[in-house]
């Protein structure tokens, strides 16, 4: 039962992030929309905030809310949440490569979660809550080891203990899960600062 309760250019992505800007953090144009579509898969704890961030990224079509790295075939939430099947909450971006690229995405996602924890994110407990990366190409696997380690000798953070595997079969969660924040804004809000999630990453990653 889920509970109630390298450096400066990140800074400069979240900030474009948040600003939902038409350019980029440098200031230059953003490319316009190409129609093509690349999906990437992130574990990042809570599957609602994690689509919520993501989703806030300019480029970014769509995040959308499953579980990933269990045995259990088409799991439902209730057996994911007991955490019985192996799976952890994830989310299935869909993105456009001409407005974000792959390594962006990667960049943008440690500072969404908090790599030293294992197991867990914030309030939530257990192996459905952990953090990882799901490669789905050599390159992809690349960037995501690359960024691991130039994290790591930032100095920012002790320790990543966020998995970065091959993907597996994605399931997407039930649509009551889908855009939670959006379709439930006020019980969103109350569980994401009940939660001590940004205020958390505000300690790991300084202000956004």
């Amino acid at each position: 039962m889920r509970s109630k309760l390298r450096p400066l250019c990140l800074a400069a992505l979240w900030a474009f992030a948040l600003a939902g800007s038409a350019h980029a953090a440098d200031g230059s144009a953003v490319e316009p929309a190409s129609g093509e579509r690349e999906t990437a898969i992130f574990a990042g704890g809570c599957f609602w905030c994690t689509e919520a961030d993501f989703e806030k990224l300019p480029g970014v079509i769509e995040a959308e809310s499953g579980y990933t790295g269990g045995k259990e075939p088409d799991p439902s939430y209730a057996q994911v949440s007991a955490g019985n099947t192996g799976h952890a909450e994830a989310v299935r971006v869909i993105y456009d490569p001409a407005r974000v690229t792959y390594p962006q995405l990667v960049e943008y996602f440690w500072r969404t979660i908090d790599p030293t924890a294992r197991n867990r994110q914030f309030c939530d407990v257990g192996s459905q809550y952990r953090t990882g990366i799901y490669w789905q190409t050599e390159r992809e696997r690349k960037v995501a080891e690359d960024s691991r380690d130039a994290l790591l000798r930032s100095g920012k953070v002790s320790r990543v203990l966020t998995e970065i595997l091959p993907a597996t079969a994605f399931y997407p969660a039930e649509e009551y899960h889908q855009d939670y924040y959006k379709k439930n804004p006020l019980r969103y809000m109350y569980y994401r600062r009940g939660c001590g999630r940004d205020a958390q990453l505000g300690r790991i990653w300084g202000p956004r």
